[in-house]
């Protein structure tokens, strides 16, 4: 029997290559997407639209009540989103606080009831200094409490844990995919800003595999 799967997908190219390569790896994948009050759904839209091209069961969650608790991130509040790369102290200001955590929590609660065994999710190495809960050691301990917070154990797959977004993006590539279907960008405007540190991440890993990205930018 094929095994069941939830991919935690936001639309963005990190969680479409890890859909992707949950559908390849030959699993039984159940899409579940968050609203948690980011600043526009343009990534949301990118998925739903993936999602019933693959033809595959897609949950699109609205959590955005949550933001009354979470306060302080520039993806959530009213604050400016900076430019640069991800690695400058400034991209702090984009962490929004535990997110990865409650996603993950509900998200295994969903696995629970649609008798999967993981739950997929896109943490690379490039988050690893700036997103607290991107660390191995989070996943690791996470992985570890999904497995005995129910009768029905859950781990945490994160298949890109270790390489950076140049190396998701190789893999993606040798899939075949479109990255045209995918948002990044840190703003929702029309096109693409190219300047905040999702841009810039992006745009280096196409750089860095000799590809010219499918998406226009100011």
């Amino acid at each position: 029997m094929t095994e069941k799967v939830v991919v935690i997908y936001s639309g963005g190219m990190d969680s479409f290559t890890v859909l992707n390569r949950a559908i390849k790896d030959g699993k039984e994948v159940y899409a579940l997407t968050f609203d948690y009050g980011q600043k526009h759904v343009k990534e949301i839209d990118y998925a739903r639209a993936v999602c019933e091209e693959l033809k595959i069961e897609h949950k699109i969650i609205d959590i955005s009540a949550i933001n009354q608790l979470l306060a302080g991130s520039s993806l959530t509040d009213d604050i400016d989103i900076p430019e640069g790369h991800y690695e400058e102290e400034s991209m702090k200001s984009t962490v929004v606080p535990n997110r990865n955590m409650i996603l993950l929590s509900l998200a295994v609660g969903y696995a629970v009831s649609k008798g999967a065994s993981q739950v997929y999710y896109g943490a690379h190495s490039g988050d690893h200094a700036i997103y607290p809960d991107c660390r191995p050691e989070f996943v690791q301990k996470m992985s570890e409490v999904c497995q005995i917070a129910n009768y029905e154990p859950v781990t945490i797959y994160c298949p890109y844990l270790d390489n950076s977004k140049i190396d998701i993006l190789t893999d993606g590539l040798k899939m075949g995919l479109d990255y045209g279907k995918t948002w990044t960008c840190y703003n929702g405007r029309e096109k693409a800003c190219g300047k905040c540190g999702a841009c810039q991440e992006r745009l280096e890993a196409f750089a860095e595999n000799n590809v010219t990205d499918p998406l226009c930018y100011e």
